[in-house]
């Protein structure tokens, strides 16, 4: 199964980081969060990536292009103009990275790497979210599911006091500091599975993926969703990755199942 990952946004809220890099490789713990989402699908058995890139798509050519001379070690025979890799480190990953231009809306950005994820069952998701979703058990509900395409529902948790107010009062009625549980409403996580059907519901570049495709999807019944009540966090905001970084430097953070397996296994 092939995992396509949305990589070619501004990330304009993000500025500060994303001024010099595509908000894809904006880094959590010294890695691209990029490198962590596909650790996640990694873990899951899915190995096999499409990378839908656009601004500064150079920037994440650059890093795969180098990826195994960083991750291995290495002997330089300057004479001979050779390289012997002794030991490699790296991932048995397999990663297309596709140009899919600077200015097309999601949508645009699935139709455009068409070619490159066949006929199979598939799953897409943003180029900068983490979550500890069972990605093995949201392909198993996906396929019992019958339907053309799963998103996984989650829900965040408030970061400020919430309260209903209606359009002609001044009064609160009803006030929660950081709503949370079923005072929350389900929201889009991304980690889609989908059948290559979907690509027939986008038009082109101009289409945003979650709007008129999804919603025609959820109008013809094709559209199921996989409720995940665990960790998943987006980096929309450069609070949001002080918050990813600060989980890993403390040796908390939910989404690296790579290693709370192998923490398990050792123990």
């Amino acid at each position: 199964m092939k995992a396509v990952i949305l990589a070619g946004g501004y990330g304009t809220r993000i500025s500060e980081e994303s001024g010099v890099r595509p908000k894809p490789m904006v880094e959590i713990g010294g890695k691209p969060i990029l490198w962590h989402i596909m650790k996640i699908y990694s873990h899951h058995g899915i190995n096999d990536f499409v990378i839908c890139c656009g601004y500064k798509s150079h920037i994440i050519k650059e890093y795969f292009a180098n990826y195994c001379l960083y991750n291995s070690d290495v002997t330089f025979d300057m004479r001979k103009n050779s390289m012997e890799v002794h030991q490699n480190k790296t991932e048995s990953w397999k990663v297309t990275l596709v140009d899919t231009g600077e200015g097309t809306m999601t949508g645009g950005r699935l139709k455009r790497v068409r070619d490159y994820i066949g006929n199979d069952t598939f799953c897409l998701t943003y180029g900068d979210g983490v979550s500890d979703v069972d990605i093995t058990e949201l392909v198993k509900f996906h396929k019992q599911q019958g339907t053309l395409a799963t998103l996984t529902a989650v829900q965040q948790p408030g970061r400020f006091g919430a309260f209903n107010l209606a359009s002609d009062v001044t009064k609160i009625n009803q006030f929660k500091e950081k709503p949370t549980g079923g005072d929350m409403p389900w929201i889009n996580g991304g980690f889609f599975v989908l059948e290559p059907q979907v690509l027939d519901y986008i038009e082109g570049d101009s289409t945003i993926w979650e709007r008129g495709p999804m919603e025609r999807l959820a109008e013809e019944g094709e559209l199921s969703a996989f409720r995940h009540t665990g960790f998943w966090q987006p980096m929309d905001t450069l609070r949001d990755k002080h918050v990813l970084e600060e989980l890993w430097q403390k040796n908390e953070a939910p989404w690296n199942v790579w290693c709370k397996m192998l923490s398990k296994a050792i123990n």
